[in-house]
């Protein structure tokens, strides 16, 4: 008996991997298909995640639900407008800039690069940076004919980047007015074991996780973009603003923004690129111990390789969108099970809390 139940047990194993690998590929290639609609109702299913917190405060207020939701989406269409009006295009301008300055900037780098390296054969040491420079100048040089080829076609970009926004924002408005309904009706389809713990899981841990996330970014932006101004940097507000949005990617997306932004600061200037990194590290560490224990809290039971493969499935299988997504599903599953295992659904912890200060409470 028991050697027949771990033979049981090493075939349950031995096939779970090649079906989670099946599916895998099937949701890439799904979502290859429908790429445009799950993308449009994914960030509308995000943004009605954000949007929830206020319509809940105004229904706080004895409004009624649609009222508020009425009044939530037009504070932030207001909002997105002066946004559009003030900051979009300043980003235009200083991108546009940036693209001009980048092959002047390698110019300056490969002159520095030559400097170095006639620097070193003085003092009798043999560094050869030529080949090194001309791959990173070439591989530079790509991406910015890249993107000015693309920039050809910047109008029909833009017209369809105001259609899906509009189409998130009117999605958003029926989510969040006749969404629980749709949502139970699905949810009823399960058992009510399976039901309770995943409804609970899945609204803790992406709206915890969003909202905690952007906050985050914001808060990046809003202290790194003084320091850059002080700092003199070139296109201050962009390099800023591309760190804060990089937020949005855990455990990685700090990194991802601060390297890139040090590596554009590094080709025109080396000393300010060295001041740039530390300043944009000094404050992610204030973040990551400071700030966001008390608005993320910490990922309880999920194990940062875990959330590193579940960062890289989601790239895989649907590109930004599945690395934005991959942690909260990461979770949600995990705490689902870990409540099924448990046996106790009154005892459900979810993976992505908050955190409130002792003092407040």
């Amino acid at each position: 008996m028991r050697r027949s139940s771990s033979l049981q047990g090493l075939l349950i194993y031995g096939l779970s991997g090649p079906v989670v690998a099946l599916n895998i590929w099937l949701l890439s290639v799904l979502f290859r298909y429908f790429q445009s609609p799950i993308t449009i109702l994914s960030f509308a299913a995000i943004l009605a995640f954000l949007l929830n917190y206020p319509v809940r405060l105004f229904e706080s207020a004895r409004v009624t639900r649609t009222q508020a939701v009425i009044i939530v989406l037009l504070l932030t269409l207001t909002l997105f407008g002066f946004l559009a009006v003030t900051l979009v295009p300043m980003l235009i301008d200083q991108t546009i800039q940036l693209l001009h300055k980048i092959p002047d900037w390698l110019t300056a780098s490969q002159s520095n690069l030559e400097q170095f390296e006639r620097f070193a054969q003085h003092r009798r040491l043999r560094i050869d940076l030529r080949v090194v420079s001309n791959q990173i100048n070439a591989s530079i040089q790509s991406v910015v004919q890249q993107l000015a080829s693309g920039a050809v076609g910047l109008a029909g970009t833009l017209l369809s980047g105001l259609l899906n926004f509009m189409l998130v924002v009117v999605l958003a408005f029926y989510m969040l007015v006749y969404g629980d309904r749709v949502w139970y009706g699905l949810m009823n389809l399960l058992p009510s074991k399976i039901r309770v713990p995943l409804t609970t899981s899945l609204q803790l841990n992406f709206q915890n996780f969003f909202l905690s996330q952007l906050l985050l970014g914001i808060f990046m932006i809003v202290v790194l973009t003084p320091i850059f101004l002080v700092l003199k940097v070139p296109f201050a507000l962009l390099f800023a603003i591309v760190i804060g949005l990089s937020q949005l990617i855990p455990f990685i997306g700090a990194t991802l923004g601060i390297g890139l932004v040090t590596i554009l600061v590094l080709l025109q200037n080396w000393w300010l690129a060295v001041q740039v990194a530390i300043a944009a590290i000094i404050m992610q560490q204030i973040k990551d111990n400071l700030v966001s224990p008390k608005l993320l809290g910490n990922f309880i039971g999920l194990n940062p390789i875990w959330i590193f493969v579940a960062i890289l499935m989601g790239y895989e299988i649907a590109g930004l969108l599945g690395t934005l997504v991959a942690v909260p599903i990461a979770g949600t599953i995990k705490g689902t099970f870990d409540t099924l295992k448990g046996g106790k659904q009154g005892d459900f912890m979810s993976t992505v809390t908050v955190v409130h200060d002792s003092h407040t409470q």
